[in-house]
This record gives structure tokens, sequence and C-alpha cells, in this order.
């Protein structure tokens, strides 16, 4: 399994993977998850195994406590203060297969070499339990998370302890 830069024919496996783990979710447009991505390509990445795309990293400099809407084409915000991540999802080829580990701990690293001090997101589908494993904690905003799922919760990981 390796991580490697997304390229232009890497988007319809993409696609695929993100409508795979999101059925509570209206499934994104190309065009909104390309421009996370033409924001900071240093920061998405898709996961490889055998030659085939079976993951995704979607992350991106942004603000702490503003999310963007689902759906929100994106451009650079200046002055960032977090690492945004808006997806790691894994085709069920590689679930459970420490994929998600090694894509998360990437990203640690991406978000550290910014000079990023937390890295935030958004967490839906009961995915907040897996974050908190992973020390994130969740944090009221008073932004609305409404264009995500009912049980949508904002959380994050503070890089400088």
């Amino acid at each position: 399994m390796q991580l490697r830069s997304i390229n232009s024919a890497d988007w319809h496996e993409i696609l695929l993977i993100q409508e795979e783990c999101y059925p509570q979710i209206e499934p994104e447009s190309l065009e909104v998850l390309r421009s996370k991505w033409l924001v900071s390509p240093q920061t998405c990445f898709v996961i490889e195994l055998d030659k085939q795309v079976v993951g995704y990293c979607l992350a991106h400099p942004w603000v702490v406590g503003s999310p963007p809407s689902l759906e929100q084409t994106l451009v650079a915000v200046t002055n960032p203060d977090t690492l945004y991540l808006h997806d790691i999802a894994l085709s069920s080829k590689v679930q459970g297969k420490g994929a998600g580990k090694r894509a998360f701990n990437a990203l640690v690293e991406l978000a550290r070499e910014l000079g990023l001090p937390c890295i935030s997101l958004v967490a839906v589908q009961g995915a907040d339990s897996f974050w908190r494993r992973q020390g994130f904690i969740a944090h009221p905003i008073e932004k609305s998370l409404e264009s995500y799922t009912p049980d949508a919760c904002y959380m994050e990981l503070d890089l400088s302890a």
C-alpha cells in the first residue's frame, strides 16, 4: 500500500469511493472535490494498492472554527491556522488494514511541515468516536453544520502538545 499525489486520472475512483463511504450524504460534485485539491495539492493524496486507488485524503489549510460547507467550492484563505481534513475515505477493500492510520499519520506530518498548529474536521455518520481515539476534541462553533448529517460534530486536534 502506498500514498501518492492525486493526478487527473484518479478522480473517477475518488468519486466512486466517496459514494461508497457516504450513503447518508449527497455526494459532492467533482468540481467541489477538485477545488479542495487545487487549493492545496500537497495535502491531498490517494492510497493505492496494487496500482489501484483504494482511498483518498482531501485536506487544505483553513481557518479554525469555520469549516467549509459541503458543496462549497474553495478558494485559498489568507492566514490559515488549521489543516482542515475534509475527508479520509477508504474503499471496503482496505478498511481495517491500517490504510486510514497510515493516511492520518501522513496528514499530521504535513500539517507540522506547514507550521499549522492543529487539524480540524467535521465528523459524520458516527465517526466522532474514531476521531476521539486519534486525540480530537469536539468544540462548539457558531457556524451551522446543517449541510452535513444531523450528527455532524466539529472537532480539533492540537498538534502543539
